[in-house]
């Protein structure tokens, strides 16, 4: 995605109670409409009208706009120098990307998700970052800030006079089924207000420090960054993301809760960079299967999967196959998950941590460390021979041309970096083209190939022979078995490219 996000435009009325005045001439008609006034929902107000009034001037569309390198469709053909500025050579297009965002101070810090000004594709750049108010002013935006781990950033425009600026609220205090309204940019559709409630609070959705606000208003693409507001025009969520098969609205949507954004917001508005406590532990779910393997009860801690040599795990004796169930007195639950407890503690801080062993309980102290930068953590920067990104450089004619992945074989080292378990078989992705079915369909640099046409695979030649023998058969996708780092495996269908 990333998606955008707005909301439903009809707040749905629960128990109205309706007035109905009917004429004492009974041969008279009238329409079933005529004279009918509902009634305000407990809690809610009759008309959004006012407040909305009052918050629109805060909200904005942003714009950016982008350079991405292409290759010519054509290299290699007799029309290659005619599309393109000689064969095989890539060109530049312009691309734009629309969101959301809102003001904070008078100013002019804005607010918004780090994806809505980061760059759309692989090899672009953003060259520009465009506000554009209420009234049609538009301004250049600075970028002050970014916290790609939970979608954030912060930028500042320079106006003339004090700008309209909403607060942020409470959102610990936010219930299921409160109402809550969001105004944005859906699909350039500026200042459009949709309102719905809160669906679920504490929400994961595969990201190490989800806690979501989850809504059914309608969120859709150019919603993103923008407010969600409480009946009080307070802001409790900054809409991030939807869950849908289709791509549009279906009633699932989240924001980034405002206990968890307004400390990182004012850390960045600040010119700071974000730090997080770290253990140095890999670590995975307590749910069901593997909760009945150990006699505990399910997502109620998480499972050590491995300790990394030397960091604050390692030194406070915490060994792969424990299960940490507190730390410094808070329970680790689904909602509220290892890695979130320890990113919010201080560096350098002495934590208890709780975990239970071969059936026993007990507490150990660890200090806490700086968790490195998400570049680093996903960069696998392994040992200078296991190095997989510097491998390859040649791979099989067949992957790359019919489905654009380049892998290489796992080995021991490039499997501590993946995190993944120690008797993973396969082959790594190290590139992936994204013009092709694979990159549409999101493999990634990282993901493992299991196997190829329910075939295991080990490396690049047997991978080859799969989309060969497909190919052979006249079918046009191959069935991948793929593991991704903190996932189960997944088998995908991958179009085979036209040659």
């Amino acid at each position: 995605m990333r998606y955008a996000y707005a909301i439903t435009g009809a707040l749905l009325l629960g128990g109205t109670a309706i007035a109905v005045t009917t004429s004492s001439n009974v041969g008279a008609q009238i329409a079933q409409n005529e004279g009918l006034q509902a009634a305000a929902p407990t809690g809610a107000p009759a008309s959004l009208a006012d407040m909305v009034e009052k918050l629109q001037p805060a909200v904005v569309n942003i714009s950016t706009k982008q350079r991405v390198q292409v290759q010519n469709p054509f290299a290699g053909t007799p029309f290659g120098d005619l599309f393109g500025q000689g064969s095989g050579q890539p060109q530049t297009r312009q691309a734009q990307s629309l969101g959301s965002g809102f003001i904070i101070s008078a100013d002019g810090y804005i607010v918004t998700n780090n994806h809505v000004v980061s760059a759309g594709a692989e090899g672009a750049t953003v060259d520009s970052i465009t506000v554009t108010l209420t009234n049609k002013e538009e301004y250049p935006a600075k970028l002050i800030g970014r916290d790609p781990a939970t979608d954030l950033a912060v930028l500042k425009i320079e106006a003339k006079k004090p700008l309209p600026f909403v607060k942020f609220g409470d959102s610990t205090k936010a219930r299921v089924g409160d109402w809550v309204i969001a105004i944005g940019n859906p699909f350039a559709l500026s200042g459009t207000v949709t309102a719905g409630i809160i669906s679920a609070v504490h929400r994961g959705t595969g990201g190490t420090y989800d806690k979501f606000i989850q809504t059914d208003a309608s969120i859709n693409q150019g919603n993103s960054g923008g407010p969600m507001f409480d009946m009080r025009g307070n802001v409790i969520g900054i809409n991030s993301q939807i869950l849908s098969p289709s791509g549009g609205n279906v009633g699932i949507g989240f924001a980034i809760p405002s206990e968890q954004a307004a400390p990182i917001v004012d850390t960045l508005r600040k010119g700071q960079s974000i730090k997080r406590g770290y253990l140095g532990v890999q670590i995975s779910p307590l749910g069901e299967d593997m909760a009945d393997s150990l006699g505990l009860a399910k997502n109620r801690g998480e499972f050590v999967q491995s300790v990394e040599p030397g960091k604050g795990a390692d030194k406070a004796g915490i060994k792969a196959g424990d299960v940490i169930v507190s730390v410094a007195g808070q329970e680790v639950t689904a909602d509220q998950n290892l890695s979130s407890i320890i990113a919010s503690q201080s560096i350098g801080a002495r934590v208890p941590i709780t975990l239970m062993r071969n059936g026993q309980r007990q507490t150990v102290t660890a200090i806490v460390g700086e968790r490195p930068s998400e570049d680093e953590l996903n960069s696998f920067a392994p040992q200078q021979d296991e190095d997989f990104s510097q491998q390859d450089s040649n791979p099989g004619k067949a992957t790359q041309q019919s489905l654009g992945i380049s892998a290489i074989p796992l080995t021991p080292g490039i499997i501590r970096q993946l995190g993944v378990s120690a008797d993973t078989r396969g082959i790594v992705i190290t590139a992936v083209d994204g013009s092709t079915d694979a990159g549409a369909k999101g493999l990634r640099r990282g993901d493992v190939i299991i196997t190829a046409n329910n075939r295991p695979v080990a490396n690049q030649a047997e991978l080859d022979a799969q989309v060969k023998a497909v190919a052979g058969q006249g079918r046009n996708a191959i069935l991948l078995q793929v593991l991704r780092r903190g996932q189960q495996p997944i088998f995908l269908p991958v179009r085979l490219r036209d040659k």
